[in-house]
């Protein structure tokens, strides 16, 4: 029991960490979202080769099939798209767009189980989808336009859960491999910025420099709790903690950032809860009659999880 409880710590120390993201990437202007990504890139490489270094563990690597690497290639593209979209969304003020982004993610994650994997969904997890749609409709009226910012991260990052899943490598190997496929275009991008004299690296103060450099290190640290927690709870307990970044994304957007939020932006998010609402019921619920069906502990193996993913945030 007190190993499922630092579990939990664990656990909400990651997704925590991951909500108050919104405050950290507005510190490296006046760099742009594109050379942040890249440093993001290169220095998330450093540090996870740097924990691997220290727990000795490189055998994996020669255990990688070539399908496993062409899977997590493929990875580190949406994972690009999703860091990208998130980091503009969040330095030009929609914060809150991109929490919509990562509350509407597990409604994402269910739908592409039906159409990629052909899974049957119960009533009340098609009454969330339902509703997880009417909210973008509703929130797309608001906006004037389609929330695409909040589409972009949805969608890229449940298909980035899929093909993770179907890789089946660990998350402190998987996050080397695919920032090691991204090193050459960033460290190429980085270069080029350099020598057009666009760069702002070392060249805003050695404290900048240093923020550029940690967003490797705030990359690695709450996937290392995640992966700490995901291995001492339960599957259904990891579905709960991982509303804990969006709600403190929405809370940073609206309490700190100080974003608008008209009632009809409220209805949309109320929409959106509500959906939230009906299908955590229905997956605790679910999960229930799984453990009186079989008294058998449920893995908690990250692999399994849409959630598992949810460190490259």
């Amino acid at each position: 029991m007190p190993d499922q409880r630092r579990g939990v710590l664990y656990g909400v120390a990651a997704y925590a960490l991951w909500g108050l993201f919104p405050l950290y990437w507005p510190l490296l202007k006046p760099s742009g979202p594109i050379e942040i990504l890249a440093h993001r890139m290169a220095w998330s490489l450093v540090a996870v080769v740097a924990i691997l270094a220290v727990r000795r563990h490189w055998s994996w690597f020669k255990q990688l099939r070539a399908g496993q690497f062409g899977l997590l290639a493929l990875a580190a593209l949406l994972i690009t798209v999703n860091w990208g979209t998130y980091i503009y969304g969040v330095n030009s003020g929609h914060v809150v767009e991109t929490a919509l982004g990562y509350f509407i993610n597990p409604l994402v994650s269910v739908l592409f189980g039906v159409i990629l994997l052909k899974e049957r969904l119960r009533v009340l997890q098609w009454v969330a989808v339902g509703f997880g749609a009417l909210a973008v409709v509703v929130l797309a009226l608001d906006y004037g336009r389609l929330p695409w910012i909040a589409l972009t991260l949805a969608i890229s990052f449940g298909v980035y859960g899929l093909v993770k899943k179907k890789a089946n490598v660990g998350a402190a190997e998987s996050l080397t491999v695919e920032t090691l496929v991204l090193l050459a275009p960033a460290l190429a991008y980085l270069v080029y910025l350099e020598q057009a004299g666009g760069s702002t690296f070392g060249h805003h103060g050695p404290w900048h420099a240093l923020l550029l450099a940690g967003g490797g290190l705030v990359t690695a640290v709450p996937l290392l709790f995640f992966t700490a927690s995901a291995i001492r709870v339960p599957l259904s307990t990891i579905g709960l903690l991982q509303y804990i970044a969006p709600i403190l994304q929405f809370l940073v957007g609206v309490l700190i950032v100080k974003e608008t939020m008209p009632p009809s932006r409220w209805a949309g998010f109320a929409i959106v809860w509500l959906a939230l609402a009906v299908f955590t019921y229905d997956s605790l619920r679910a999960a229930h009659r799984a453990r009186r069906a079989d008294p058998q502990p449920v893995s908690s193996g990250t692999a399994s999880h849409p959630g598992a993913s949810a460190g490259h945030r």
